[in-house]
């Protein structure tokens, strides 16, 4: 039967499926072949582990693995216990044995000794062999070098008897040949033709016998001390020679020519023997100097004193013409691709060089930096030539191979680009130190014409910073090279100003009216600086990388920054100096305890100090330069006049009332003390109005008369100063004012 309790499928015990922890069983985790690997680590074993399995049990593990070995051990050993105490019985006549091994072994030891020296001595006579065999075949080697070297020197000897013979029909005619001492008959070419065959025939040869000179080179380069070579060597140079004349002569009458097929074989023929420099010495001389000459003339019978300035512009267009016209060809032929040509620098070498001699002869002055302004003009139409050669590069680093010329370098070395800013720093820097070191300040002419016009600068000093930024930046000024020390400048020129203004300017005691004027040009320089010029400046620099532009774009901004933090010094000063002016006619408030000392006079009217408190601040606001101001900051100027000048006043008033409540009431003492030793009566004393009182009244007057002279200017003025002067009326002023039924405000 068929038991329907149990599952249809096998079940699996709990012991398979998470194993029987109180079994011999291991766990999951201990693997015992970790430990038979040759890599096995102990403390990475146990590192690994002990993350997931604790220390305790980790050891237990081990310590029941060991005791499994040892087991084991034991039971090896007892296994083969027998065979091994059995074997000490089967060692019988053991050193017999030996002797008999020990006579065969020394046999072949000896044989296999005398095989090693036989060998030995055929690897010796073997490496001799081959050692002969190599010094053999090099000797071969360099025996058919120097035969060869032999047979090409004859060859070349043999090639250079072959040139054609060159005979002038006239002095201005084309050149015809003579070939192999025969003269062409009358059947020959027409002249033209003839010459144009003579020169290509030649250039060929010339370019055969030149790949033939370079074979010698290559050959004789690792046999200059042989015998055999050094008695070549006249033989060779008198080859040289021949080729290097035969080879001018043709690539000479082929520049006169412009024969392109024969200046195309002779500059191959240059550079099969690597004497480039040659035929651009050639083409300089032949077809540069007189084009330059021309232009330029240096030779003393050529120059004219006086007859030209040293502007180099417009002979810079000339000469781009000259090249454009005589000179392209043997660029173009030069440029050919895969030609082999591309050695030559015709543009550096020839044309750059001869346009450099003929500016250090003929107008060295070009060169000097004492007349700054035609000295940039020259070094930038320099740069502008120099920008048209390349333009004749065919690639990057043909113009990188052509900047890397030595006339290249020397020719931008002739432009002392420090000398000329020392001059210009000297020139802009002085121009501003000198103006600055005037005595006061300077409005410009016609200052007050220009009244209400805000984009306007007051001062002849803040013009001149002005200039020399915007012309340390100009195109008549400004060297690109040059622009991080042009940068210096005009900071340190801002630097200068602002220095002038905070230290200089201030210790002056300078006029309210020339704090105005600074205020005013402060505030359009830093305005114009982080504007307009601050633009300009970074367009000129656009080339440059985003990081060298917001380094110059921050020291700007800097700088400006710090001109601009000069403002609050001086306006805190022109209110000091307007204040000061007010406080010579406070010192008469003094006065006041003196003129009711003693007296039973009343005060009835203000004390005529009062009119001039405020004049030194209504003579400011009608000033003509007080249009260059804006409300704001005149409000401000204002309020702080105003409040400097009645803090003033209340302070002086206090100190007087003050001083005469203490000097009464010390007399008052005394007084009454007297009259208790007599026995009189204080009443008529308390009845009488004290000094106090008058001083108070007095001052009171004093106050509503200020109060009516600060209605001349607008409501602004007027509530401020009222405000401030209210502040100063005490409430003893207020106590004798109303005790003596004075009309109130």
């Amino acid at each position: 039967m068929v038991d329907l309790r149990s599952p249809s499928l096998p079940s699996r015990s709990a012991v398979e499926l998470f194993g029987d922890p109180s079994g011999d069983s291991e766990p999951l985790w201990f693997k015992k072949s970790s430990f038979l690997r040759a890599d096995f680590d102990p403390e990475s074993y146990i590192a690994d582990l002990r993350t997931f399995v604790p220390l305790e049990s980790l050891g237990a593990e081990l310590r029941s693995h060991l005791a499994t070995l040892k087991s084991e051990l034991v039971e090896l050993i007892n296994r083969d216990y027998t065979d091994f105490v059995s074997l000490s019985t089967r060692l019988v006549d053991v050193d017999s044995s030996v002797a008999r091994m020990r006579a065969p072994l020394a046999e072949f030891r000896d044989k296999v000794a005398a095989f090693r020296i036989a060998v030995e001595n055929s690897l010796s006579s073997l490496r001799s062999g081959l050692r002969q065999r190599a010094e053999a075949s090099a000797a071969r080697e360099m025996l058919e070098r120097l035969l060869d070297t032999f047979h090409v020197v004859s060859k070349v000897e043999k090639l250079i008897k072959e040139l054609p013979i060159t005979v002038s029909i006239g002095p201005n005619a084309d050149l015809v040949h003579v070939e192999k001492g025969i003269l062409s008959n009358e059947n020959s070419l027409h002249p033209a033709e003839n010459g144009t065959n003579f020169r290509v025939t030649q250039s060929i040869l010339l370019e055969r016998i030149a790949s033939e000179m370079n074979r010698i080179k290559f050959s004789i380069s690792n046999a200059k001390d042989l015998p055999f070579i050094v008695n070549l060597e006249k033989r060779i140079q008198s080859a040289t020679e021949l080729l290097d004349h035969s080879l001018g002569n043709c690539f000479k009458d082929g520049l006169e020519h412009h024969d392109e097929d024969a200046i195309y074989n002779c500059l191959r023929a240059y550079a099969a023997i690597d004497n480039t420099a040659a035929a651009e010495e050639i083409f300089r001389i032949v077809i540069v100097t007189p084009l330059i000459q021309k232009i330029i003339p240096y030779n003393q019978s050529q120059i004219i004193d006086g007859s030209s300035s040293d502007e180099l512009e417009e002979y810079y267009q000339k000469i781009r013409q000259s090249i454009k016209s005589d000179c392209k060809f043997i660029l173009d032929i030069s440029s050919i691709e895969n030609s082999g040509l591309h050695v030559f620098d015709f543009l550096a070498n020839s044309i750059l060089k001869e346009v450099l001699l003929a500016i250090q002869k003929g107008k060295p002055g070009a060169f000097s930096p004492g007349k700054p302004t035609e000295f940039l003009k020259n070094y930038k139409s320099s740069l502008g030539f120099l920008a048209y050669l390349e333009g004749y590069c065919s690639s990057k680093s043909a113009v990188s191979k052509f900047r890397l010329q030595a006339v290249y370098v020397d020719f931008m070395r002739q432009w002392n680009i420090g000398v000329y800013f020392s001059l210009r720093f000297q020139e802009i820097a002085g121009a501003l130190d000198s103006t600055l070191m005037a005595a006061s300040v300077t409005p410009v002419d016609n200052l007050y014409s220009n009244q209400g016009k805000s984009q306007i600068l007051t001062l002849k000093q803040s013009v001149m910073l002005l200039e020399s930024l915007r012309l340390c930046w100009s195109d008549d000024v400004l060297v690109i090279s040059c622009s991080d020390k042009f940068l210096r400048l005009s900071l340190q020129l801002l630097s200068r100003y602002s220095t002038w203004l905070s230290a200089g300017l201030l210790t002056r005691n300078a006029a309210a009216e020339d704090f105005i004027y600074v205020i005013h040009d402060v505030g359009f320089l830093v305005a114009e600086l982080r504007g307009n010029f601050l633009t300009h400046v970074l367009q000129l620099l656009e080339s440059c990388s985003t990081e060298v532009l917001d380094l110059v774009r921050r020291s700007i901004l800097q700088a400006v920054t710090s001109l601009n933090d000069t403002l609050p010094i001086v306006k805190n000063s022109m209110v000091e100096g307007i204040a000061e002016r007010s406080f010579e006619d406070l010192k008469q408030l003094k006065g006041i305890t003196a003129t009711y000392r003693m007296t039973d006079k009343l005060p009835v009217r203000h004390s005529p100090y009062v009119s001039g408190i405020l004049r030194p601040l209504k003579v400011f606001l009608d000033g003509d330069s007080v249009v260059y101001l804006n409300k704001e900051l005149l409000n401000w100027l204002l309020y702080s006049t105003a409040d400097r000048i009645t803090g003033r006043y209340y302070e002086m008033a206090a100190d007087v009332v003050n001083l005469a409540r203490k000097t009464e009431s010390s007399l008052l003492r005394l007084r009454q003390g007297a009259q208790r030793r007599v026995g009189a009566s204080s009443d008529a004393l308390d009845n009488n109005i004290s000094n106090t009182e008058k001083i108070c009244m007095q001052l009171f007057l004093d106050i509503q008369d200020l109060l009516e002279f600060a209605k001349f200017n607008d409501s602004v003025l007027l509530q401020g100063c009222i405000a401030l002067f209210f502040n100063i009326i005490s409430p003893a002023f207020s106590a004798c004012y109303f005790a003596l039924n004075y009309p109130c405000i």
